[in-house]
């Protein structure tokens, strides 16, 4: 199987319950829920997606022709020293990585000794022996996956409010609440908060790769 990659880039996970780790992310070419081009985003069942996925002409991206290739990638990417406490982690996203992530990929990555993180929009099955999962959902997107770490909700979504998040087939043992990007983000960043403050089950998740202004 080929993987068609957009980039991959080392840098500090920026949202979730992970915000702050070192990780080399791996972005999957291609979703399920929008094309990625711009002519497309007003029928598309995602139309707040604020990331690049079209192509494989990012930095590090382009097409692998077998999983241990694209793991020697990730692990050519990584630039973190050797301490035996440091955990190598790559996070596998996208567009949506689960229309290409495959049992051979997350072998060959722990292999490569990664711990593998995923984040996912919930639609499609996830493949075994994947060690961190991070599900975003979206209205009328139905969910197949029944578990993950942590659950990840833009807010404000038409559709899809966290009580209906909480009411979804899918079991999440942390949930997040992240402010939804554009010109009315600090309205919403404020509408988080209140949120949480309300309803202590959710937890605040910022963007803070952007706020540093880092990848």
């Amino acid at each position: 199987m080929a993987y068609l990659v957009k980039e991959v880039f080392y840098t500090l996970q920026g949202e979730g319950a992970r915000s702050g780790r070192p990780a080399v992310f791996c972005r999957f070419a291609g979703c399920n829920l929008w094309t990625g081009r711009e002519r497309h985003r007003p029928t598309a069942i995602c139309r707040f997606c604020d990331t690049d996925f079209v192509g494989t002409d990012g930095p590090g991206g382009g097409r692998f022709s077998s999983a241990g290739e694209l793991a020697g990638a990730v692990a050519a990417a990584w630039t973190g020293s050797g301490h035996p406490e440091a955990v190598r982690y790559v996070v596998c996203t996208g567009g949506e990585p689960l229309l290409q992530l495959d049992e051979a990929l997350v072998g060959a990555l722990h292999e490569q000794g990664f711990e593998v993180g995923l984040e996912t929009n919930g639609t499609l099955p996830a493949p075994a022996g994947i060690d961190w999962v991070c599900v975003s959902p979206k209205a009328v997107a139905p969910i197949r996956l029944a578990r993950a770490d942590e659950l990840k909700l833009v807010y404000p979504q038409d559709g899809l409010m966290p009580e209906d998040a909480e009411r979804l087939d899918l079991v999440a043992d942390r949930l997040y609440l992240q402010p939804m990007d554009g010109p009315l983000l600090a309205e919403h960043t404020r509408a988080c908060v209140e949120y949480c403050l309300a309803h202590p089950q959710w937890s605040l998740s910022l963007q803070t790769h952007k706020l540093l202004g880092i990848p």
